[in-house]
């Protein structure tokens, strides 16, 4: 048995374990996260505050303000300790926190819960992309991205069926069942999840050096790329939030379906279409055109999100199921070319030692922006201004589409 789990791990397809094994847990991150926002119907009878769109936004909100806040001292903590035992330990304890709100009995229960699922959840994903791109370098980094991102959207239309799930049983078994999947799956990971032991390149057998934390930071923020990386990062988060978090009452609005319906149609949709923009289209396309042309990364993200901007304004005034329906196809898949390299880019200008660092950060910037116009959205659908809202976030997306491709040249494929 040992021989074999050590012909396993060292193998040459060992890479590509790591990047399903990880897919699996950004499956279960956002599928844990995501199922509240179809659940609203179905909780509201027991804690009435969720009556309000604008007290469900809040409670959406809460989770992504803590998430961001923590996100850039996950980034510090996982480019210095052991990335394997960080992301057991996030998945646990997130999994415990899914089980516990099976148990809530109050709206400021939820809150706390939320509250401790963003700070357990935010330990994750910068852990994670760092780990597969010291496993993924050059021709296969943004295929392996793009595969994991796949997890994540896959996770968000397993959430879409949580209304399914708790029509059929309850809201508290729901999140029962998800949690225990969660705790049982950190268990797998324990015996097949290994850390990369990464050897530096100026000095054969030795390996890199942590670089101190204050050098660390100086060294990240006085990149003048790094400034555009963080708003063209940040900016297609706003829709891209907005849409994780509010598509399943759009099309229930639009199209004039329960939620029941709503949310797995709406998010298998999203889903679907992100896979084919990051494993078909986006990862391929960026790891052969950059062999080609350093910029080749860059470019396959512009055209990412340029197919975002007509999909908003659509997603915003769009009434027919087939205007509704084809702009969450495009939308889909241009943010999964645009989500495919966020990681791989920032490598061709941030070092291994300082990956989740500056990861962390954007990931800090990305979540306050979607938590912003989560709230802000609620109070539009109050309003009677949902549709609007989407519409506008285009506009964004178009300006951090034409600073990347002015102020984005990369040197190298992989910055070392």
């Amino acid at each position: 048995m040992t021989r074999l789990m050590d012909k396993i791990f060292s193998g040459r397809q060992y890479p590509w374990v790591v990047v399903g094994l990880l897919s699996v847990v950004a499956l279960l991150n956002y599928m844990d996260r995501q199922m509240l926002s179809t659940m609203q119907q179905s909780m509201k009878l027991d804690i009435v505050e969720l009556q309000k769109a604008e007290s469900f936004g809040f409670l959406m909100a809460i989770f992504m303000y803590i998430y961001g806040f923590v996100s850039p001292f996950a980034g510090v903590i996982a480019d210095r300790i052991n990335r394997k035992w960080l992301i057991v330990a996030s998945l646990f304890v997130w999994s415990a926190v899914t089980y516990g709100m099976g148990l809530a009995t109050s709206f400021q229960e939820l809150l706390w819960l939320r509250a401790l699922m963003g700070i357990s959840e935010a330990l994750y994903i910068p852990a994670g992309l760092a780990l597969i791109t010291d496993y993924h370098m050059g021709k296969t980094r943004s295929l392996a991205i793009g595969l994991h991102m796949t997890g994540l959207y896959l996770g968000q239309a397993l959430g879409g069926f949580g209304s399914t799930v708790a029509e059929k049983f309850s809201w508290q078994t729901t999140f029962h069942i998800f949690g225990l999947i969660g705790i049982a799956y950190a268990l797998v990971l324990v015996f097949f999840l290994r850390e990369k032991k990464v050897a530096a390149l100026a000095i054969p057998g030795s390996k890199i050096q942590k670089i101190p934390l204050i050098q660390g930071l100086s060294m990240i923020f006085s990149m003048s790329a790094f400034w555009v990386i963080l708003f063209c990062f940040a900016a297609p988060s706003l829709p891209g939030w907005a849409i994780k978090n509010w598509i399943p009452t759009l099309f229930s609005d639009k199209l004039h379906v329960p939620m029941a319906q709503a949310g797995p149609l709406s998010t298998i949709i999203l889903s679907a279409s992100a896979f084919i923009g990051a494993v078909v289209i986006g990862g391929p396309l960026s790891d052969k055109w950059v062999q080609k042309n350093l910029r080749g990364r860059v470019y396959t993200s512009a055209i990412g999100m340029a197919l975002a901007i007509p999909s908003l304004v659509l997603l915003g005034y769009g009434d027919s199921f087939y205007a509704v329906v084809g702009s969450a196809l495009l939308f889909g898949i241009g943010y999964g070319m645009f989500d495919a390299n966020n990681m791989p880019i920032l490598c061709q200008f941030v070092p291994s030692q300082l990956r989740a660092t500056a990861y962390g950060f954007m990931n800090m910037v990305g979540v306050f922006a979607g938590a912003l116009i989560t709230q802000i959205l609620g109070k539009f659908k109050d309003e009677g201004n949902f549709g609007f809202g989407f519409a506008i976030l285009g506009l964004l997306v178009a300006l951090a589409m034409i600073l990347e491709l002015l102020a984005l040249k990369p040197k190298v494929q992989n910055k070392e």
